[in-house]
């Protein structure tokens, strides 16, 4: 770990282990030396926890989080070992970084974008919160914790180090407690529809950007997730419920997140992959596949865009720039630009194309027996 990540390794870590006196408001505001002090941070920001109890009641009343095992998680397994989060480095187009917990049951991600900041902060979270309130088995990914820092900050402002960091469950936990070998067979992939306008991908020829970026926009699963009927009316329903509360805030981009490990990891000859903590659902814990080979685990990730905000209206225009430059093909909308409403249509329509079921016969169909169009909402 660079001094870069060890420094924001600090900064979280202090926040989360931080025992504040009781105080009427999670936001207390800090002195005037205590700004000036921290505005001149660079790497190492002071951080705070966001609105703490509603995020606490969230681990503990909703997801059933044991508190305190929710907190060793930060924790070294070792005494004699310093305590410090697993960095594992950029995996987000965003520029976004990552961190583990040691025990490698959370993912800390940065928001390094403002409007993501503002967007999940201001107008997503209360209904984020009232949603999963009413949908203990709702697949939008547990986010425990937002930190964030109340004052203003030379390296925030830089670029040099994020000012926020949202907490939230790993799905892949369990992959660490495999051998190395074993770790190999798992297989990940981030999936957003994958018929709109890329342009750094589309436009002349792909040369806008280096493979090492296009290879980061979209994934391609080339297979079927083949599962049982009731299984596959089960995610699909979930997931109706869940891209209705982003479509109702002009939430896009966001993605599907599968997992896929073979399923004889789990057989009496080793150790059971254990599941994420709190309480389980099918999908987050992991489906075996009908034909026994594979575990899929499945959560909806990404949902900090926001269709109205500046940046998607000037992405907008760049389109439209786009089409008068190379007239006789017209660029489609970009997952980033195009209504929610639309996006949600086609987020459903990749995950129904994709998970395969047997028809009335037995044989492999890709449809639902009786499939519901996705304006019948279960809200």
């Amino acid at each position: 770990m660079g001094i870069r990540d060890r420094l924001i390794s600090t900064s979280i870590l202090r926040a989360i282990f931080k025992a504040d006196a009781p105080r009427k408001n999670d936001s207390a505001h800090p002195s005037l030396l205590a700004r000036i002090w921290a505005f001149f941070a660079v790497f190492h920001l002071t951080l705070a926890r966001y609105r703490a109890s509603l995020f606490k009641k969230l681990r503990n009343d909703v997801w059933g989080i044991d508190e305190e095992g929710y907190t060793e998680s930060f924790r070294s397994p070792s005494k004699s070992k310093r305590t410090d989060l697993v960095a594992i480095g950029d995996l987000g187009y965003s520029g976004s970084t990552f961190f583990t917990t040691p025990n490698s049951k959370y993912l800390i991600k940065s928001l390094p974008r403002h409007f993501e900041q503002s967007f999940f902060r201001d107008r997503l979270l209360d209904p984020y919160v009232e949603h999963m309130e009413l949908n203990q088995d709702s697949l939008l990914v547990r986010i425990t914790d937002l930190l964030y820092s109340p004052t203003a900050t030379l390296g925030a402002a830089l670029g040099m180090a994020p000012s926020h960091h949202i907490i939230m469950e790993n799905i892949l936990y369990g992959k660490s407690s495999c051998s190395k070998d074993q770790q190999k067979r798992w297989e990940t992939y981030d999936l957003k529809p994958n018929d709109y306008f890329y342009p750094e991908r589309d436009v002349a020829n792909g040369n806008l950007a280096p493979e090492s970026v296009k290879e980061r926009l979209i994934d391609e699963f080339d297979d079927k997730v083949r599962v049982t009927i009731d299984q596959k009316e089960e995610l699909i329903a979930q997931l109706s419920r869940d891209s209705k509360i982003l479509q109702a805030n002009n939430a896009v981009d966001y993605s599907l997140f599968l997992v896929r490990y073979p399923a004889d990891l789990n057989t009496a000859d080793s150790d059971k992959v254990p599941t994420p903590p709190g309480r389980g659902s099918s999908w987050r814990n992991g489906v075996v596949s009908r034909d026994g080979i594979w575990v899929y685990r499945a959560i909806v990730l990404d949902f900090f865009w926001a269709k109205d905000a500046l940046q998607a209206q000037t992405l907008t225009g760049l389109v439209k720039l786009f089409n008068l430059v190379k007239p006789g093909k017209d660029h489609g909308p970009m997952s980033i630009t195009t209504t929610s409403d639309e996006y949600r249509q086609r987020f459903l329509g990749m995950v129904d194309d994709m998970v395969e079921v047997p028809d009335s016969t037995g044989r492999p169909a890709g449809e639902l027996r009786n499939p519901a169009p996705v304006a019948a909402d279960p809200m």
